[in-house]
């Protein structure tokens, strides 16, 4: 049995990440932890709590960082929806949290599961910074760490150059990079390339005639609009499940290169910016395995696997 912990900020695509996680087989997700980002934290934990009740999972979820760690929250409503499920109607309230706050239960469940914790990370780092910055060893205890974030190839969706969840907090995001943790990137660029859904490839999912593919569609309903204004692609596209997908199959990336990357921090264009050092001009140590291209195949199957 593999013992996870996955890092949230649950909006539409991360709860088909939740989903494909808790179907997956001989995996067991310890913990889910909330951090804001993609909604405030409050909702993003009546989100995840709302998918472990779906899929009838029991595990505990633990509320998060409210804010980054040097800067103002900006939320991706417009993205999601006002309630980060696509406002498809959902009773997203209510819910309690488990005991405790997500960056100690980060640090306790590295500790309970010392060399053998896989953490999945689909939102800003910020939780993963501060639990990183109080017990700096953890870095060292976890097995892996899959960070959807970032762009390893090609272009940004809030800057030119710069994904979401790194641009939320770029300073936690520096701190996890640099902290020395087995840590694969999968980036949006892989989503744009191998997940992305065009009204064929939707209305396919929902020929599979299963509850739970028709709820997949129906809460990407704000982002399609999102993803046709931004890219000009009709449809929507599922980063976070195809970094889950890698996360839980390696055999899903099938070009990963180690490299050295950082990540710009201040203000402008560059915010947030994941710079990859392709061909070690820096000639410094790899810190990040990053995802190059992937098996839409594989992660296909994956997907409708979790479907029942």
């Amino acid at each position: 049995m593999r013992h996870l912990l996955i890092d949230t900020d649950t909006g539409s695509d991360d709860a088909v990440a939740l989903l494909m996680a808790m179907k997956y087989p001989d995996v067991r997700i310890e913990a889910i932890t909330i951090v804001a980002g993609n909604v405030p934290a409050a909702q993003g934990l009546q989100n995840a709590l709302y998918m472990t009740e779906l899929c009838q999972y029991s595990t505990k979820t633990y509320l998060g960082a409210a804010k980054p760690l040097l800067r103002p929250l900006f939320t991706a409503e417009f993205v999601h929806g006002q309630d980060g499920m696509g406002d498809i109607g959902l009773d997203l309230k209510g819910r309690l949290p488990h005991e405790g706050n997500a960056v100690d239960a980060i640090i306790d469940t590295v500790n309970a599961f010392l060399g053998e914790l896989e953490i999945i990370t689909l939102g800003p780092l910020t939780n993963m910074a501060l639990a990183l910055s109080k017990a700096p060893e953890i870095a060292q205890k976890v097995k892996s760490c899959t960070i959807m974030g970032g762009v390893g190839m090609g272009y940004g969706n809030v800057t030119p150059v710069s994904e979401y969840n790194i641009w939320v907090d770029p300073e936690a995001a520096q701190i996890v990079f640099q902290s020395g943790m087995n840590m694969t990137m999968v980036g949006w660029d892989i989503s744009l390339k191998y997940a992305h859904f065009d009204t064929v490839a939707a209305e396919t999912l929902r020929a599979t005639e299963k509850t739970m593919a028709h709820f997949v569609v129906d809460i990407q309903g704000s982002k399609t609009n999102f993803t046709e204004d931004t890219t000009g692609k009709a449809g929507f596209d599922l980063p976070d499940p195809i970094a889950t997908a890698v996360a839980l199959d390696r055999t899903v990336a099938i070009d990963i290169k180690h490299l050295y990357a950082e990540v710009i921090l201040g203000e402008g264009l560059t915010r947030g910016q994941t710079v990859i050092d392709h061909l070690n001009v820096l000639n410094k140590e790899p810190n990040m395995h990053v995802v190059f291209a992937a098996s839409r195949e594989k992660f296909l199957k994956m997907l409708h696997d979790s479907f029942e």
